[in-house]
């Protein structure tokens, strides 16, 4: 029989869990109810407070008495992660899922997110009407918003939390039953933009014709953080990373930076990865009127009503460019880096609004500086959307890939 793991703080949402405890047991699944509240004296969980406190290296009677909520709820997150991994390794978890507040939802999460992606994972929270990002992070939760606070079963949470003991059984079912019907091939992860989608379908295409499977992230922040995490889960097996635009947000100041590491872990995992500057002509913000002050002046381009693009400038490329010389010389792997010479974007082409010679000239300067010498550098008199620089891109990755296999 299939099993959920109902993960919360019983000392303050102990009646709710006992009702989805109920619900998810009258779906089909066995339960195991796992307590991360620290003033649980007399825990009601199959794993009890105090047990997930040790396993954080902690006292919870300590930690209650110290009367420091701060302190005493990292300590259980901690101990909730290792709980929760460990029943998951044991073949106990098939799917997971929690109730709460901001706290409860931060200590939750937490925990879904030490599991691998496809694990099942709900959690209803007060907090999924807001911004996910911190709970999500690049993980495969899935929220429901709980509406009312979690405070007592009332005739709207009786509903709520009934759909959601509904959902965690059903999945959960699902998970302990499922076999692929899907063929394993080599994982290719590969960015995208809207403006290099042209050059990443022929790319795309002409991979999973020779055997691979392609997973295409939206170069979003979020999409270039997950990519690098399913890479070091040991599912993506080779980088197409052609669109690094993420790397333009993260030095300018836009919405949708990935963070200071991207680039890196590809190349810290040794796997094959093929590199373009997909993209960097731009620095992402919301709709026009959010742009920051400073930057009212600047080229600008109203892609549609939520999203206004900035054009790079001269100094933003070349500081660019010898970012990623940097983080691609420290690669262990198999590496080559194709730059398209007549554009990095299908708005920086001759007589679109983005075309400036200059500054492009500057970042591929800077990159081709900067590299070490043993990468492989390839420069190609096209824009990064035509055909023949794609197709070119796909071919070398399948050489390299099928090169690393072989030495393995």
């Amino acid at each position: 029989m299939a099993s959920v793991v109902l993960l919360g703080t019983l000392d303050t949402k102990g009646p709710e869990y006992a009702f989805l405890q109920d619900r998810v047991r009258d779906a089909g699944c066995d339960v195991i109810l796992v307590d991360a509240g620290v003033m649980s004296e007399r825990s009601p969980g199959d794993v009890t407070a105090d047990e997930v406190a040790m396993a954080a290296g902690e006292d919870r009677a300590a930690l209650a008495a110290a009367g420091d909520r701060g302190p005493a709820v990292a300590a259980m997150t901690r101990g909730a992660v290792t709980v929760i991994r460990r029943l998951y390794e044991e073949g106990r978890l098939h799917g997971i899922l929690g109730i709460g507040g901001s706290g409860g939802s931060s200590l939750i999460s937490a925990a879904m997110q030490g599991l691998p992606v496809g694990v099942p994972k709900l959690l209803v929270s007060t907090m999924a009407s807001g911004d996910t990002r911190p709970y999500v992070g690049t993980s495969d939760i899935a929220m429901m918003y709980s509406v009312v606070d979690i405070a007592g079963i009332n005739g709207l949470s009786e509903k709520i939390l009934t759909n959601a003991a509904a959902g965690i059984a059903g999945m959960a079912k699902a998970t302990e039953s499922f076999v692929s019907r899907i063929e394993k091939k080599p994982l290719v992860g590969a960015t995208m933009f809207g403006v290099t989608t042209p050059c990443v379908t022929t790319a795309r295409e002409w991979l999973e014709a020779h055997g691979y499977e392609v997973l295409v992230f939206h170069a979003t922040g979020a999409g270039g953080r997950s990519m690098e995490a399913l890479m070091e889960a040991g599912f993506i097996t080779a980088a197409l990373d052609i669109t690094t635009t993420e790397l333009a947000d993260e030095l300018v100041g836009g919405v949708l930076s990935a963070g200071p590491d991207r680039l890196e872990m590809a190349g810290s995992l040794g796997i094959p990865q093929v590199v373009s500057l997909g993209a960097l002509d731009m620095v992402n913000f919301g709709p026009l009127d959010t742009v920051p002050a400073p930057f009212k002046d600047r080229n600008l381009y109203v892609h549609n009503a939520t999203v206004t693009l900035m054009r790079t400038t001269k100094d933003e490329c070349a500081e660019l460019g010898r970012i990623i010389a940097r983080k691609l010389n420290a690669a262990k792997g198999p590496l080559t880096v194709f730059v398209p010479l007549r554009g990095v974007s299908m708005i920086d082409v001759a007589d679109k609004p983005f075309y400036d010679a200059e500054a492009d000239a500057a970042l591929m300067g800077e990159l081709r500086a900067g590299l070490r010498p043993g990468v492989e550098l390839v420069e190609v008199d096209t824009d990064i959307n035509d055909p023949a620089f794609a197709t070119a891109m796909a071919e070398r990755l399948d050489a390299l890939y099928r090169a690393w296999v072989a030495d393995r």
